[in-house]
Order: C-alpha cells, then structure tokens, then sequence
C-alpha cells in the first residue's frame, strides 16, 4: 500500500489537509478585548495575506512577558521590555504586531521604528505608554514604517470580539505557518465558583525553534483578575512547560516573545498572591496547560515536518538531566531524519542521549551516574493505544519487528519513551521531523 504524506507543509499557501482540522471554527473570547488583522503590505509582493495584528482592551491589564536570550535581540523586544519594565506589570492596553519583516538588528531606528508603532497606537487608545510591540519576520532590514503607522488606525477602528475577529488576527502574525494557531477556552476558579472565566492565545512559528523559546509570538489574554506582582512568575511557570519544550531546528530567534494580559473584566477576587493556593494552583495549571496546547501548535507545524513526535524521558536521577536528554534527541538531526525516513533507528536516540550531559569543555566533570546503560530502555509508543515496540531493554536491544516499527513511524504521531532507572523525575518534550521541504522553504525564505 503507498502512503502519501498529507502532513507536509504546503508551499503555495495553502493549508494542508492535514492541519485544517487544527483551525478553530468558533471560540469562547475573554470579556473586554478585542482583536483585528488587517493587510498592510509589509513584505514586498504581499497581496493578500493580512500582516498587522492588533490585540487591545477597554480596560487596564496586568500584563508580562518572556523574551528571547538571543544576544542580538530585535528592536521590539528591547522596547516591550522596557515598557513592562516602567509600568511594573501594570496599566497595559494593547499589543501590535507585524509580520514580514522582524525589525531585528536595526540599530537606532529600528527602536524608533517599535517606538512609532506603540505611540501611534497609545493614541487611538487614549493611554500613554500602554502597548507592546511584536515583530517577526526577516532580520536585518528596517521596516516599512510609515505604512505601518497609517494602517494602525485602520486596525484599530476594525477591531471586534468575534471569532472572525480573533482569527484574522491570528492569520495575521504569521509567517512560514501553514495555519493560524489560535485557541480559547473557558475556566473556573475555586473563590469563584459562579464566574465562567476565559482565556484565548494566538501564537506563531514554523521554523528557527528551540528551547529558551522559538522564532514564535505568542499572546494569551484572559478576563480573570490577576495583580501584576504575580503575572511573571506565572507565565514563567507555563512558558518553561510549554514554549521552552518544543524544538524544531535549534535556532533561537532575535524576537521571541510570549506576552500574558490579564484585565479582570469578568470579576471576582483577585488573584494576587501564591498565598491563595487554590485559586493560584487552578490558575497556574489553566495557564500552562493552555500554553502547552498551543505550544504543541508550533511543532505540528514544523516547516516541512511530517511528524509530531513527544519524547518522554522518565526515571532520571533529576529533572534537569531528563531535560537535556530529552533536548538532545529532539534536536539531533540524525534522529530526526530517520523519523522522516520511517527508519527504526533506535541506535541514533541512544546516540544523542549519551552526549547530552557530556560537560562543556572548561566546566567541571558531573559524576552523578544519571546515565547507567545497564539501566536504560527506549521503546517507541504508539498514539493508537497499541502495544510498545521495545527497542533497548536494560541496556540490551531488542530483536525489532521492522513491520511493527514501520505500521507505527508511518503515524503523524509518535512518542519516543526512554527510562533511565536512574531516579524518579521525568519530563516531556515536542518535536517534529527533518523533511527535504525544510531545505526548501528555508532556502530560499528571504527571497
């Protein structure tokens, strides 16, 4: 029987067969924001794809972020940063972002550029110093900015609460993406049993993803009423479980940002202290696993991949091991290409899991045995609910059934399941495969 690879990415902008079923039809929308994208024009020959997204609310948020560690970090970031900075958390109103040119490594005029598009902003908002920015797209070149400014107004005046609204706003944050990533959902929290909360989030990324986050944007919103004191370490807490899970190449982007705004418009108390176990617990757990699941977005749109693939690393001496081994798979071009190749080639996870806690040259030696062979087993597990397929039992490989193993690598979905022996902590992490579209749309991105 011959197998096409429906999951592939398209490269005439279509949406893949295969994704279209991760495009929401309705939502449930936070009370108090709005949303629009509209079509700028920012990149040269873009005629149709909407490029100027615009969150906003009729109330002051409490907002926060997460940024790249790239060095060479993009104008936005540097300006966002120094807003939130200023404003302690407090009094946000809107985020704008373009897409089709990052605005990264623009030297002054480049912050002049994110400060212009936050200003003009502010105006239509009536509130000073209340916007973030966001950027994605080519690094390097300064952004059509006067364009940009003159379409704000439009962006703002279409702004609406509809599932339409949000979903052109999620189209229009995109770059590589095959489809716009966009979720909502409705919680409760235990002081306040009677009140339907919600959150929604949009993000985007296909390619240039790693750890310490991605080439992604991200904006959650939620009507729940959450103090600025207490917005950074939650988002901090989801963002490590979700955003800085996921890999799909191992580059780290100059614009990475994952921002929260919380208005409080459908009342309640306050959350404003970890001391509120319950109601800060329900919360940390809505938010991170929202996060995940839009995270796990990303990676389902890999450029080029054909696979989603959830490496699970459990009994490991510490978390933090568990995590570089899982990281070390995920991003071993090896692995990721006999996944492509539907190739059991178990031999490249152990690979990879070898090296991972190899100690950089110049730092000391770690010899906390977090890797004993004798001790280590991979299986792969089927999304079916079927049996394993054990490859390495306590060091010693299996006799693998390569028609077994091919049924479960021509799956979209696959989890690889290594267990160490050697603790109790475990981790998960999201990926997806080397395909030859990746080579191709990255070949010629720019161009």
């Amino acid at each position: 029987m011959k197998f096409t690879r429906a999951y592939s990415s398209s490269l005439n902008g279509a949406i893949p067969a295969a994704k279209a079923k991760y495009v929401p039809v309705s939502g449930t929308y936070p009370i108090g924001f709005t949303a629009s994208g509209i079509l700028v024009g920012v990149k040269a020959g873009n005629t149709t794809k909407p490029d100027l997204a615009l969150v906003t609310s009729d109330r002051p948020c409490s907002a926060a972020a997460v940024f790249t560690k790239n060095k060479f970090q993009a104008a936005p970031v540097t300006f966002s940063r120094k807003v939130l900075e200023s404003r302690a958390n407090a009094g946000l109103r809107s985020v704008i972002v373009n897409s089709g040119c990052a605005n990264a490594v623009t030297g002054i005029g480049g912050l002049e550029d994110a400060s212009e598009m936050a200003r003009t902003t502010d105006q239509r908002v009536g509130v000073p110093d209340s916007t973030i920015v966001m950027s994605t797209g080519v690094i390097g070149q300064r952004l059509p900015i006067r364009k940009i400014i003159d379409h704000i107004p439009v962006a703002y005046h279409k702004a609406g609460g509809s599932h339409r609204h949000w979903l052109d706003c999620a189209r229009a944050i995109c770059t590589t993406d095959t489809f716009p990533k966009l979720m909502s959902r409705s919680f409760a929290l235990p002081s306040s049993p009677g009140i339907e909360y919600r959150i929604a989030g949009m993000t985007k990324g296909a390619g240039m993803l790693a750890p310490n986050m991605a080439t992604l944007l991200t904006i959650l919103a939620t009507d729940a009423p959450i103090a600025p004191a207490i917005m950074t370490p939650l988002l901090k807490h989801a963002v490590d479980r979700s955003f800085n899970s996921i890999t799909v190449d191992g580059d780290t982007s100059t614009n990475d940002t994952v921002a929260l705004l919380a208005n409080g418009a459908a009342g309640g108390r306050e959350l404003s202290s970890p001391d509120q176990s319950a109601d800060y617990e329900a919360f940390q757990d809505t938010l991170t696993s929202f996060a995940t699941d839009l995270a796990k977005y990303i990676v389902r749109d890999g450029e080029g991949a054909t696979k989603f693939v959830t490496i699970r690393v459990v009994d490991a001496a510490s978390e933090l091991s568990a995590r570089a081994i899982a990281r070390a798979i995920a991003l071993s071009p090896l692995v990721k290409t006999a996944l492509y190749g539907k190739d059991a080639n178990w031999g490249r996870i152990l690979c990879a899991a070898g090296y991972s806690l190899i100690s950089p040259p110049g730092q000391p030696v770690n010899d906390v045995p977090e890797i004993v062979p004798e001790r280590t087993n991979v299986s792969f597990v089927p999304t079916d609910g079927s049996q394993e397929l054990k490859l390495l039992v306590d060091g010693e490989p299996e006799e693998v059934d390569e028609e077994r193993a091919s049924e479960i690598l021509e799956a979209e979905d696959l989890e690889i399941l290594v267990k160490l022996g050697t603790g109790d902590k475990s981790t998960v992490h999201y990926t997806c495969d080397f395909s030859h579209d990746y080579v191709t749309i990255n070949g010629d991105y720019r161009t």
